[in-house]
């Protein structure tokens, strides 16, 4: 390891995918790299999807973590004039792309097919690209974003993923000129980490908000503290039927095999339901649901760059606060088990720095 720079973080080794302490090595610094040191850095599903092996083929031992903030140490000849030492800065869910294909010449760069992923994926090195849950990070500049001064690093680090991953679908999709008539009537399917900011998000939209959720234990939090507009039980048939027809979109936040047949009944005709949620098994559909309503089934993958700068400063020019529950890496483990039991309200966020990896 003489001369190269060292990084203290947590990986996992095999498909039981628990988390332990691991020391590597960066690779080289570019003219277009920015090093940071991580301050926080956001657990979410598809970390444990990888680490686990059930989603892409995982590189072991991973390093996870891809809601990552931090602060600027160093940058490449290249960069400087856009950052500046001591900036504090985001990372999220990719860091390379050609740059060349009509997806990166768009600001679609997540649609690349040459696009590399933050960790467990191929860095320009040729070695495994690792994530937030370690000390250090070098990444290229175009992939990194900057955090506005009003929205405090804990508050950031989950925009970087599922705050962008709910905003770009929405601001996509669902424009109030799209319905004069009483704005757009959005359901939000699953109130975890993803599905609590959608609220938030399309709230400050300015849409009409429905939460749909398997029972009633986090009605109160979605009505009162995220202020949805509404609330409804899936797994209420009295209500279902009451709602049917009722929506014009649905976003889909399930990071897990579930059924969405009965909630193609909720939209409208021409209504869609937006799938954000990866799950690690192959989803089924009705296809005479569909049909019957000239209905849609249409996904997307976090957002543009530009995308995750947007919803950074739509979040502090809101005013918005996500629910977050900061946790040091020693607690980690701990967290992915709570995390799978819905125990968490709604992002778990780790202080990387505050635990003194290095």
């Amino acid at each position: 390891m003489e001369g190269k720079r060292v990084a203290v973080g947590w990986a996992a080794r095999d498909p039981r995918g628990v988390l332990s302490p691991y020391t590597f090595t960066l690779r080289e610094m570019g003219p277009k790299d920015v090093m940071l040191r991580v301050l926080y850095c956001g657990l979410d599903h598809t970390d444990v999807h990888q680490m686990r092996n059930e989603i892409h083929l995982t590189i072991y031992p991973i390093v996870p973590g891809h809601e990552v903030v931090g602060e600027v140490m160093e940058m490449g000849k290249e960069v400087e004039g856009r950052f500046k030492i001591g900036d504090i800065v985001g990372v999220g869910c990719i860091v390379g792309s050609c740059g060349e294909c009509a997806c990166c010449k768009s600001n679609r760069e997540q649609y690349c097919s040459k696009m590399v992923f933050t960790y467990n994926g191929i860095d320009v090195d040729g070695r495994p690209t690792t994530g937030g849950f370690a000390s250090t990070m070098i990444v290229n500049h175009r992939f990194v974003v900057k955090i506005p001064k009003k929205l405090a690093p804990e508050q950031a680090a989950p925009l970087l993923c599922a705050g962008v991953t709910a905003y770009s679908p929405l601001k996509h999709f669902c424009r109030n000129e799209d319905n004069k008539n009483g704005g757009v009537k959005v359901g939000i399917l699953g109130l975890g980490g993803v599905g609590h900011v959608g609220v938030l998000i399309a709230k400050a939209m300015g849409h009409h908000v429905t939460v749909i959720s398997s029972s009633n234990k986090k009605k109160e939090e979605a009505l009162q503290h995220l202020g949805a507009d509404a609330y409804l039980v899936s797994t209420g048939t009295k209500e279902m039927d009451e709602a049917v027809a009722s929506l014009d979109f649905i976003l889909d936040t399930i990071p897990a095999l579930h059924s969405i047949n009965s909630y193609l009944s909720l939209l409208k005709p021409d209504g869609k339901i937006l799938l954000v949620g990866v799950s690690p098994q192959d989803l089924q559909v009705n296809s005479s649901a569909l049909i019957l309503g000239r209905k849609t089934i249409t996904g997307s993958f976090i957002g543009s760059i530009a995308d995750t700068q947007e919803v950074l400063y739509f979040w502090e020019e809101k005013e918005l606060k996500s629910m977050v529950e900061v946790v040091k890496m020693d607690y980690v483990n701990k967290a992915v088990e709570r995390m799978e039991k819905n125990d968490v309200r709604y992002r778990f966020v780790l202080d990387v720095h505050g635990s003194h990896l290095s």
